[in-house]
């Protein structure tokens, strides 16, 4: 059966699977047509079009000098915490964050959010732990129809790039 629908304003169709991911991820989202076809990689994925909700993540990657890593073959799963999830974090945290000399609390942060090895679709995920570029573990809960990593939610799922995928979450997780 072939469905159609309009994610961020790109038309795609797509077999409807028997299993459905809308029961673990109600508010997925998949980004498809032109964005696949343009082949981008993670980074140049992030800073385009329908991504505007992951700007801080992206300045933090930059400041990290973790751009080149995130541009490399890969795969990764990247579960990228919206500007709303370091929002929530002590103000003043996300700016002393970015200063020169905390580059390496930072590049520890960010790389705990990064999963370096086959990347984790909607469709492949269950209650797991998943190893991190940081060498820590996220734990990985799927509970009443929603998601977890740590205490993150994921809410938009399957952004689909050349060397992975990217998740959004709602809260940064730390190691």
């Amino acid at each position: 059966m072939l469905r159609k629908f309009t994610v961020l304003g790109i038309t795609a169709v797509a077999a409807a699977a028997a299993f459905s991911t809308a029961a673990f991820f109600p508010q997925s989202q998949v980004l498809a047509g032109d964005a696949h076809d343009k082949k981008m990689d993670i980074i140049d994925t992030a800073v385009g079009p329908g991504m505007s909700e992951v700007t801080t993540l992206v300045a933090a990657v930059k400041a990290a000098g973790l751009v080149e890593t995130l541009k490399s073959e890969g795969p990764f799963t990247v579960f990228a915490p919206t500007n709303a999830a370091f929002a929530k974090l002590p103000a003043g945290t996300v700016e002393d964050l970015l200063k020169p000399e905390n580059k390496e609390k930072l590049t520890a942060i960010l790389l705990y959010h990064v999963h370096a090895g086959k990347a984790i679709k909607a469709a492949d995920v269950k209650t797991m732990k998943l190893s991190t570029a940081n060498g820590k573990d996220l734990d990985v809960k799927v509970e009443g129809g929603n998601v977890m990593i740590n205490n993150a939610k994921v809410i938009k799922t399957d952004v689909v790039c050349t060397n992975g995928v990217i998740h959004w979450i709602d809260t940064v997780v730390l190691p």
